[in-house]
């Protein structure tokens, strides 16, 4: 890989511990640590004799800042590097508009206080509108440096039912990842002292949403997941290929590991390293998505007829 191919992997690698960490802002309780400040922190460039909350979130927010200026770099290299229209030109242009939503969305969540102890129905739309514009920077960031490491551009307009089936399933995940940032909201803000407790919650007419939404998420991702695999195995049926096989068999194993681990999560009643580790298969099966959904929608080159005779295999009758 190139140098710039492997700055943007990394740039990937660094938003993942980013969002983490934001995520363990969340579970903590400590998105009020610095008040209702922005981008101040209690109305300070850098606190003073900092409580925990607010060392965690003040951490947080020099960790976004850090992602912030990598994605400018990311951008202005690409610029330099790459003609114009070219995929990762694109790419970084596009990664660099949801960081900036990103922190707009950060920002909003402070000021209008929809942190900490808020267990208002608008921190919820925020919360789910947050998760989608961090997937889709993900997705940004993953194509930029799947590009720059000789991934093909994407052709949508050919695609046919390949492309509708995959974006089924990109849209299922969004709904799952949303799903899951109301249900995590649910465990931090109402958290339960035993799974029959739990379950009760879930059950009862009288507690909050957020708690009688929480029994969704696990049917969501059930069918998500069956969903899944089964188009992704279709895929690479219909377009075989190494790459395609080793990435559906990689999402496969995380899909498989991932409802383990929210069985697991359930019934230790989400522990906070738990849910971090809940976090990061999803955002990687995510990635996982996306860079599989690139590889089966490339732009080959088309081939003289000629050419296509010659791509086809003797042995089995398919083309190759």
């Amino acid at each position: 890989m190139t140098r710039f191919a492997k700055y943007a992997w990394g740039v990937l690698a660094y938003n993942l511990v980013v969002i983490l960490w934001g995520a363990f802002v969340r579970a903590s309780g400590s998105g009020a640590g610095c008040g209702s400040h922005w981008p101040l922190c209690n109305g300070e460039v850098i606190p003073i004799m900092p409580q925990i909350s607010t060392l965690i979130e003040f951490t947080h927010r020099l960790m976004s800042g850090a992602a912030l200026l990598s994605v400018v770099i990311l951008l202005i290299w690409a610029m330099r590097e790459y003609p114009p229209r070219h995929s990762v030109r694109r790419g970084a242009g596009f990664s660099m508009f949801f960081m900036i939503t990103e922190a707009l969305v950060g920002a909003g969540l402070v000021l209008l206080q929809l942190v900490a102890e808020n267990t208002s129905i608008a921190r919820g739309f925020s919360i789910s509108i947050h998760l989608v514009n961090t997937f889709l920077l993900l997705a940004c960031l993953s194509l930029t440096a799947w590009w720059a490491s000789g991934g093909r551009p994407l052709t949508l307009r050919k695609g046919g039912e390949v492309a509708w089936v995959l974006g089924i399933g990109l849209a299922g995940m969004l709904v799952l990842g949303m799903s899951g940032a109301i249900t995590a909201l649910g465990d931090t803000l109402f958290p339960a002292n035993s799974f029959s407790e739990g379950l009760r919650q879930e059950l009862s007419a009288t507690t909050h949403i957020f708690l009688r939404l929480r029994i969704l998420h696990p049917t969501i991702a059930v069918v998500v997941s069956i969903y899944l695999i089964l188009a992704t195995s279709w895929v690479t049926v219909v377009r075989p290929g190494t790459q395609l096989t080793n990435l559906r068999r990689g999402l496969s194993i995380l899909v498989a590991i991932q409802i383990l681990a929210g069985v697991v999560n359930v019934f230790l009643l989400a522990p906070i390293w738990l849910q971090l580790v809940h976090l990061l298969i999803s955002d990687a099966i995510w990635i996982l998505l996306v860079l599989f959904s690139a590889n089966a929608l490339a732009e080959y080159p088309q081939l003289l007829p000629s050419q296509r005779k010659s791509a086809i295999s003797v042995k089995d009758g398919s083309a190759v």
